[in-house]
């Protein structure tokens, strides 16, 4: 069996450069052992395995979410937040379907980074001005084909909408920015590349159809609610908006609004209560 339980898990929010390096380290597993790790947690709420599953997942997520590098917000962001639609995938994955957990978890990855980024467009400093929110909203509609904007396209749409040029090109750039390549870059090296183009979709309804109950499952588990009685109230509160709202969770920036904090001050108490639930967890189930 792949030892990738001896790694700790990596933040995006640390340092990006050494977060690439460090998903690298994780070995992609094996059919068999993703198997058998899927079925230990499914079947023994087992955070170990939930552990294995996710790490060898990251560089799904990274790949993900450098399609979204247009959309002007922090690529560290958009991987956490897509790691977050990766736990998602696990918690609900279901291992006895047949599907690769790949093909699953890219449904989920993409849904949180999109709630992400809606929430955070009035971030983006292109749209600051009615112009150019104006801009933003008709740009798509106001281009004649589907390549990119020729010369005098552009200086059409500028004039129409009041806007610089560059506003016109910076803009198609970032309404651009969510495409995926289905092939890795030519650079990428061959082992670690994890791109699209290698998997399929499941032909079988949307995965949480399937599995909406799973949710409600665990969450009525005796050792979560232990665990989670273990933690003061901001912590609480923290990881049950993170991980537990019905509706989908919280983003970082949320929580930093709410409790007046850096999201990097939210991040760090959410990574002491996750590791403090875990003790609990791994108590309860001896």
């Amino acid at each position: 069996m792949t030892n990738a339980l001896t790694l700790p898990i990596p933040s995006a929010l640390d340092s990006l450069d050494q977060y690439m390096r460090t998903i690298k380290a994780f070995p992609v597993l094996s059919a068999e052992e993703e198997l058998d790790y899927a079925t230990r947690l499914r079947n023994n709420n087992d955070i170990e395995a939930a552990k294995a599953l996710i790490v060898s997942h990251l560089r799904l997520v990274a790949s993900i979410a450098r399609g979204y590098s247009g959309y002007g917000l922090p690529q560290a962001d958009l991987i956490q937040e897509g790691n977050i639609g990766l736990m998602k995938a696990v918690k609900r994955f279901d291992p006895s379907r047949g599907v690769r957990l790949v093909s699953f978890a890219m449904h989920w990855i993409k849904a949180e980074i999109h709630e992400y980024i809606v929430r955070n467009w009035r971030l983006v400093k292109i749209a600051t001005t009615k112009a150019q929110r104006k801009l933003f909203f008709n740009l798509r509609s106001m281009k004649t084909g589907s390549g990119s904007l020729q010369p005098d396209e552009v200086a059409h749409i500028a004039r129409e909408l009041k806007v610089k040029p560059e506003e016109v090109l910076e803009m198609e750039a970032r309404l651009n920015g969510h495409e995926i390549a289905l092939e890795g870059n030519s650079d990428d090296d061959h082992e670690d590349s994890f791109s699209p183009i290698a998997y399929l979709e499941d032909e079988s309804p949307e995965p949480s159809e399937m599995l909406s109950a799973l949710e409600e499952e665990h969450l009525e588990t005796t050792g979560l609610a232990n665990a989670l009685s273990s933690l003061d109230e901001r912590s609480r509160r923290i990881v049950e908006a993170r991980w537990l709202k019905p509706d989908g969770s919280a983003t970082l920036h949320d929580l930093a609004d709410e409790f007046g904090v850096s999201a990097e001050r939210i991040r760090q108490i959410e990574q002491k209560a996750m590791e403090k639930m875990k003790v609990s967890l791994a108590a309860s189930a001896h």
